[in-house]
């Protein structure tokens, strides 16, 4: 699917910069705010948000001497990652991409002082706040462990339906009669998950967040690049073709029919009447700082209240738990207890999308996560086309 440039201009680094009312822009603001970044909902997610923000505020000073990450490796990963008779053409867009990036940090560095001010002013709140951030605490329960072998039988737990659901047109042979949450490993293969790695780091090799989240949305285009966000399609245009094959993007409709079909058999649904939406997405997630809030992703949220399109969530893993990365924990946070399920690659995880699964992600401490988000709704005036090549 080629995207239309039309009412984009380009600045100076030769990023695309959409008109105010172009559909790219209320594609990315929607894509962009994905999962994990979202408006917190529920008291305890709102407590935990504050606790977490006073805690970072006594370590800002800490953390602002390491906030100059390294990126003389992802120069050599995204040369790596581009061939063809227009890599020349890709590999000036990436150092431009390069160029905005630096220049972008050495402007927020300017207000590094009223930073460090608003972080001191937080500290002062920090210890009225504790004890409401502990009620995130620490895990009490591990669902399924990254050694654990979850197949051919997936494992389910059962949980009662939250009233979200009513607040939306319900859709017979779709909308949730029964929740939960269900993990398998009998899905999607390890060689398929690593193949899909593998064209997510050449997707995120081109650019990336200065913090450490970023995020490739193969169906709008957006890419993490510093501070904000391009669209490939627009901004390679058909140099993408060296980029990504035609054998990636099925592959990766493959998958996707395979997992829609795997979370209505769990739930007892006509596959027929789930439909993709928006945002589905790689992430790729590791220690460095956080820069903007879109690099937070540890915030705990309830996917149907941040999307009211979300009826079931997904994430396939790409890395594993304790040997890829550590951190990075998948955490469902119940009244009683935090339960966890641990990464592996080709594991799939996924759940009914209401506030009967608030959860969250473990902040990374060590290596590179890497996930798909596969989002399904019942309504299909949100449903989004598989991705293809323009």
């Amino acid at each position: 699917m080629r995207h239309s440039a039309a009412g984009a201009a380009r600045d100076p680094a030769g990023v695309t910069q959409p008109a105010a009312d172009s559909q790219w822009e209320r594609t990315t603001r929607i894509n962009t705010e994905v999962e994990v970044w979202s408006e917190l909902a529920g008291w305890r997610a709102r407590a935990a948000w504050f606790g977490s923000r006073g805690k970072e505020g006594r370590n800002t000073c800490k953390q602002a001497s390491a906030r100059a990450s390294a990126r003389g490796d992802m120069a050599v990963t995204r040369l790596r990652n581009i061939k063809g008779p227009h890599a020349t053409e890709i590999e000036r867009k990436i150092k431009r991409g390069n160029t905005l990036r630096q220049a972008s940090w050495w402007r927020g560095s300017r207000g590094l002082a009223a930073l460090l001010s608003v972080a001191l002013c937080a500290c002062a709140g920090a210890g009225l706040l504790l004890h409401l951030s502990s009620l995130d605490g620490d895990v009490t329960e591990t669902l399924v462990s990254r050694r654990e072998l979850v197949s051919p039988q997936p494992r389910a737990y059962g949980v009662p339906c939250s009233e979200d659901y009513d607040n939306y047109k319900r859709y017979p042979g779709c909308t949730p009669q029964k929740c939960g949450r269900v993990v398998t490993d009998g899905v999607v293969t390890r060689e398929e998950a690593l193949a899909l790695r593998r064209l997510a780091e050449k997707g995120l090799g081109l650019a990336g967040s200065e913090g450490g989240a970023s995020i490739l949305d193969l169906h709008s285009g957006a890419l993490s690049m510093g501070k904000q966000f391009v669209n490939i399609y627009r901004y390679f245009g058909d140099q993408i073709r060296d980029v990504f094959a035609q054998e990636d993007f099925q592959l990766y409709r493959n998958v996707r029919g395979r997992i829609q079909a795997a979370i209505a058999e769990a739930f007892g649904l006509d596959p027929e009447l789930m439909y993709l939406t928006k945002p589905t997405f790689f992430s790729r997630i590791n220690s460095t700082a956080a820069r903007t809030q879109h690099d937070e992703y540890w915030h705990p949220h309830i996917d149907k209240v941040t999307y009211g399109s979300f009826d079931y969530t997904s994430l396939l893993y790409l890395s594993d738990y304790g040997s890829d990365f550590t951190g990075g924990r998948f955490i469902f946070m119940d009244q009683n207890a935090n339960r966890s399920v641990e990464p592996r690659t080709g594991r799939v995880s996924f759940f009914s999308s209401g506030t009967e699964n608030l959860h969250r992600v473990e902040k990374v401490t060590w290596g590179t996560r890497y996930a798909i988000t596969v989002s399904f709704t019942c309504d299909p005036e949100h449903a989004i086309s598989d991705p293809a090549l323009p």
